[in-house]
């Protein structure tokens, strides 16, 4: 599908350009959604449908970032989907993360201080130099939520290897807008509710199959069973071979809504998306006297800024004085342009 005839899907209200918090739904991806809700709200159907909205999101997500279906699992954020990795991480082991770093990728290494295990920050610029022979585990996202910056995967993953270290990959800024190649990493987590325009409750993760079968996955219920229909009741344990032996009992409208927003991004194409939400961060960017760069977040330093964009009722963050605006498939000319006139009007 092309974008200009997918973006008719959408009907925000000017001036959104808050992705970065939460994503807004297509049309399909709302639709199923409601007929859901209905469905429920009376005692229309049995659940079994709203579960294999599961499977097609995971199916889907496998396709956007380049793995095997079998490698991928799916919760419902990205700090659970990195649980198993942290728990089994050795006592010692020694974990280097950006020093900004939202912290669901920063939390569940920093729990195990208990045992050791030592977290050094150091600034994004500098993560490719401080791997070392003493790092176990890099974790990094690979679009930074705080202003925007893309992290040089290719270049961190190399280092890593070159010390033998796992990388861990929090991709929930990135996934949807940016093309990248998940089985780079050993574990790709991702919130599903940002540029995959998903209900909140759905996450992805990709988990590299040499590691996860050295993990324990201490969360396994039913849905992790071989075949979860066959795995209601009694021992023994029967777990799936792959990577659906982490996954915990999807969020049946949360993946309603996911599987329609997934396929329609994978009809589009990604870089697709890429090339329309990059163009719309450099006009912003450009509008304010600054070079253009290469992310569909960005952050400026504007005086007023928060009453300013009220005002013209226009949704972007502002923490501290500075503007974070985030542009989407949804996102127009018009909007950046509203939100260009009320900052330097």
């Amino acid at each position: 599908m092309e974008l200009e005839q997918a973006r008719k899907l959408w009907q925000p209200q000017p001036g959104w350009l808050n992705t970065a918090s939460y994503g807004l739904p297509p049309e399909p991806a709302w639709a199923a959604l409601q007929e859901a809700l209905a469905d429920w709200r009376v005692g229309r159907t049995s659940w079994e449908a709203w579960g294999e909205a599961g499977e097609r999101s995971r199916a889907a997500f496998a396709g956007l970032v380049g793995v095997p279906v079998a490698d991928v699992a799916i919760g419902s954020t990205v700090s659970q989907l990195l649980a198993p990795y942290a728990a089994a991480l050795p006592t010692g082991a020694t974990v280097v993360v950006p020093e900004e770093e939202f912290t669901s990728n920063l939390f569940p290494w920093l729990v195990q201080a208990e045992r050791g295990v030592e977290v050094r920050t150091v600034p994004l610029a500098g993560l490719v130099d401080a791997i070392d022979a003493d790092t176990d585990l890099v974790a990094f996202s690979l679009v930074q939520s705080a202003d925007g910056a893309v992290a040089p995967y290719d270049e961190i993953v190399a280092a890593a290897r070159a010390h033998g270290a796992l990388v861990a990959v929090d991709a929930t800024q990135a996934c949807g807008w940016l093309p990248f190649d998940a089985a780079l990493a050993d574990v790709v987590a991702v919130g599903a509710y940002k540029w995959l325009m998903a209900p909140r409750g759905a996450a992805f993760g990709y988990l590299a199959p040499a590691l996860r079968d050295r993990l324990r996955p201490d969360a396994a219920g039913w849905y992790a069973g071989r075949d979860p229909h066959a795995s209601y009741y009694g021992p023994p344990l029967r777990l799936a071979e792959d990577a659906r032996r982490f996954d915990i009992s999807p969020a049946w409208f949360c993946y309603v809504g996911a599987a329609p927003a997934l396929e329609l991004l994978a009809e589009i194409g990604v870089p697709a998306v890429r090339d329309h939400d990059v163009a719309l961060a450099n006009r912003f960017l450009a509008g304010l006297g600054r070079p253009p760069g290469e992310s569909a977040i960005v952050t400026v330093e504007v005086p007023g800024a928060q009453e300013k964009l009220e005002r013209a009722g226009v949704r972007a963050a502002v923490r501290a004085g500075r503007v974070r605006a985030s542009f989407h498939l949804y996102s127009g000319e018009e909007d950046v342009d509203l939100a260009l006139d009320a900052l330097t009007g």
